[in-house]
């Protein structure tokens, strides 16, 4: 049984009250697959995924968010049913794709909301890229830790799950995401399964866990005094039961920003989005819309 009251059931019922497309397009040189809610007058808001992720770890919170802004789940490149090229993907590969999308979408300025490598990406973009940025969410973001055993946890949980994608090895590499096992639902296991049997997806994945390597995390990693010029409005949020970092490293990253504002999720996670999307969009939108 959930800890939650809300136990998610489909993709569709999560949608059932929004507008609601998916398309792709091309973000440079780079097919980008997207979901989309909300009308473009709105402001941009762009919801950037975690590693070996994708646009679905949104679904349960387009529908609300597409009501205020002009709202984008994409497919990070090498990610997804993005394109995958062949280079490795350090975190200004993924800031640029980021731009790319935004210049794509005829984007100037946006709000940046990102999980765990999201959250990563949307830290950079907002200390390459100050004058595009309203106001940015870090959620369970990396960027600050360099713990060998959860660099190896992520390792072997995806790699089992991409080079032998059956039902239990996808549904662990999942569940190691949740404080909440019955959160993963089928659909969602069968969406990433798919996913990751893609012609390319192996090759792609090593392309990803460059990240896990120590030397590679290290120079990408924020330092201090970059935590501390983030100029954006920022909310960090954490969880009680986030499997790669315990809530102080959240707090130590709210306390490094100027402008930040911290909330813990109990209960969740590191998809706490997902996990419990009626407590995380309450949080999200009154800070997206200025109201708390």
């Amino acid at each position: 049984m959930s800890r939650h009251s809300e136990v998610p059931t489909t993709f569709w019922s999560d949608l059932n009250h929004a507008s609601f497309e998916q398309g792709y397009l091309e973000a440079g040189s780079i097919r980008t697959r997207y979901l989309h809610s909300g009308e473009r007058e709105l402001p941009p808001l762009l919801l950037l995924h975690g590693t070996g992720g994708h646009a679905e770890c949104y679904m349960r919170n387009l529908s609300s968010h597409g009501r205020y802004f002009d709202t984008w789940a994409i497919d990070f490149v090498g990610h997804g049913w993005s394109g995958k090229p062949d280079v490795d993907y350090e975190i200004d590969y993924y800031v640029e794709h980021v731009a790319s999308v935004m210049d794509a979408l005829g984007i100037s300025k946006a709000h940046i909301s990102g999980e765990s490598l999201g959250g990563w990406v949307g830290a950079r973009f907002a200390l390459k890229y100050p004058e595009r940025i309203m106001r940015l969410v870090l959620n369970t973001t990396g960027g600050a830790t360099m713990n060998p055993s959860v660099m190896e946890k992520i390792k072997v949980l995806t790699r089992a799950a991409v080079n032998d994608p059956e039902w239990d090895t996808v549904r662990a590499r999942l569940e190691w995401l949740m404080a909440d096992p019955a959160t993963v639902t089928d659909e969602l296991v069968r969406c990433r399964r798919e996913i990751y049997m893609q012609d390319g997806f192996k090759e792609a994945l090593e392309h990803i866990l460059v990240l896990q390597d120590p030397e590679i995390r290290l120079r990408n990693n924020l330092s201090d005094d970059e935590w501390s010029n983030i100029l954006a409005e920022t909310l960090v949020i954490w969880t009680s039961d986030d499997p790669t970092a315990d809530d102080s490293v959240g707090r130590r990253i709210a306390s490094l920003i100027p402008n930040a504002k911290y909330e813990l999720m109990l209960n969740c996670g590191h998809w706490p989005q997902y996990e419990d999307p009626k407590v995380f969009n309450e949080i999200h939108l009154s800070f997206l819309r200025g109201c708390g």
